[in-house]
């Protein structure tokens, strides 16, 4: 096993990329699920946080804290998934097939910031329509808490990564262990 290892080990970019749109599909679809429960549970945009649930124990700033622990659960567990998929096809350096499936998502986040600010300035596609909520990031955006919940989304979706792709390999060396008689 260490000579498959040496010949078919490290990061494979294809596994990383189909990992990486697991991950966003994932995120998609658990997104989707909160959103679902949140509009059953009454909350929707226009809901005061008076009149969401138990109006005695939700306020704005417990609001934020639910929304917001609930979205790392989705990155964790939606970058766990696309760990595990691209562990499971490389078959080794679990870990590292988890690490490359985050950087997937850094490069899809960089290539569409660069994208956004080109297409954005040259057609100028928000200005134009009216009732259109405008979703460019201002410089007032960016607070202590707004990098502080940035640095806790990429760790989770980095952990979940990473954790997922040890999870995908370790399949392989169970498998490995049986048809070894082990």
């Amino acid at each position: 096993m260490a000579r498959q290892k040496e010949q078919f080990g490290g990061i494979k970019i294809g596994s990383a990329f189909f990992g990486w749109l697991a991950a966003t599909g994932t995120v998609v679809l658990l997104s989707a699920v909160a959103g679902t429960i949140a509009v059953l549970l009454g909350y929707s945009a226009e809901t005061t946080t008076n009149q969401f649930a138990d109006p005695t124990s939700w306020d704005m700033g417990t609001t934020a804290w639910v929304g917001g622990v609930i979205a790392l659960v989705i990155l964790f567990v939606a970058y766990y998934c696309g760990g595990y998929v691209a562990g499971r096809m490389a078959r080794f350096s679990g870990a590292v097939q988890g690490l490359a499936v985050w950087l997937w998502a850094i490069v899809a986040v960089i290539v569409v910031t660069i994208l956004g600010l080109i297409i954005g300035n040259e057609l100028d596609a928000g200005g134009s329509l009216e009732g259109v909520p405008q979703l460019g990031a201002q410089s007032e955006d960016f607070t202590f808490g707004g990098v502080i919940a940035a640095l806790l989304a990429a760790a989770a979706s980095l952990g979940g990564a990473v954790l997922g792709g040890i999870a995908g390999m370790r399949f392989h060396r169970r498998v490995d262990k049986a048809g070894l008689g082990k």
